[in-house]
């Protein structure tokens, strides 16, 4: 299984727009980021986590011809506003695979009107076939896939084992029931806005105990604000089998 991170970075992404905030301004391409978004592949199969607004340019940056489909963690806008960008996919595959919880698809519905109606569809807009994703295993290709519940504030928000890997984004809180589904992990996805504690994210110090409890080989942080540091400043202080994810780094498990 191959992981890329097509985006690390929050709503805003980093470089925020007309911020002099130094990560803001830093030259180091591992302190830019895009939206946050992961491509998952496997044998033939090749399936995104979100599609935020940087979709196109994450697809182009990582060379991606084809999909099979895009899970969706939630509704919030850095994680469903490239929807219309699935067009290229859709002009040469056909109809696209969508999956997400129940109240996703009532907003997508809501936002992309245009994609989901049955009457009087303009050409050239693409259709996708929806499936409802519920607290339970579902399949992917040939891989059945553990949904992770949690809460961002008091949204629910879905995270996603795929074998031996797991990612989980805009996380907050997560019950212990959801965390024995975490266990013997090899690679361990998980988000870490800053240091300073927020409302609805993981910190640092909260992302570095959820880590700790679920106790995977090797664990990348991710959806990282400009707030946590400079990249390298910040991959130093980390336990040695944590690492701070940046745009178009890909790992094998």
């Amino acid at each position: 299984m191959k992981i890329t991170f097509l985006g690390t970075g929050t709503s805003q992404g980093i470089p925020i727009i007309g911020s002099t905030h130094p990560v803001c301004l830093s030259e180091n391409e591992k302190d830019k980021r895009l939206r946050v978004s992961v491509l998952v592949e496997w044998d033939d199969y090749c399936y995104v986590i979100d599609c935020g607004p940087d979709f196109r340019q994450q697809m182009l940056n990582a060379k991606v011809s084809k999909i099979d489909g895009i899970v969706f963690t939630h509704e919030h806008a850095d994680h469903t506003m490239g929807l219309d960008d699935i067009r290229p996919f859709f002009f040469r595959q056909g109809d696209i695979d969508l999956y997400a919880h129940k109240r996703v698809f009532k907003a997508l519905k809501k936002r992309f009107d245009y994609i989901f109606t049955t009457k009087t569809k303009y050409p050239g807009v693409p259709n996708v076939v929806t499936h409802v994703v519920k607290n339970k295993p579902f399949k992917l290709g040939n891989l059945f896939v553990t949904p992770i519940d949690g809460l961002h504030h008091k949204l629910q928000v879905f995270g996603y084992r795929f074998s031996d890997f797991a990612y989980l984004t805009d996380m907050k809180t997560v019950p212990d029931a959801e965390i024995e589904k975490l266990q013997n992990l090899e690679v361990l996805v998980v988000n870490a806005l800053r240091e300073k504690p927020h409302i609805s994210h993981f910190n640092l110090e909260e992302a570095l105990a959820f880590i700790e409890k679920v106790n995977p080989k090797r664990a990348y942080l991710t959806h990282i604000s400009h707030h946590l540091g400079f990249h390298d400043d910040v991959q130093q202080k980390l336990p040695k089998n944590v690492f701070l994810a940046y745009d178009n780094l890909q790992i094998t498990i």
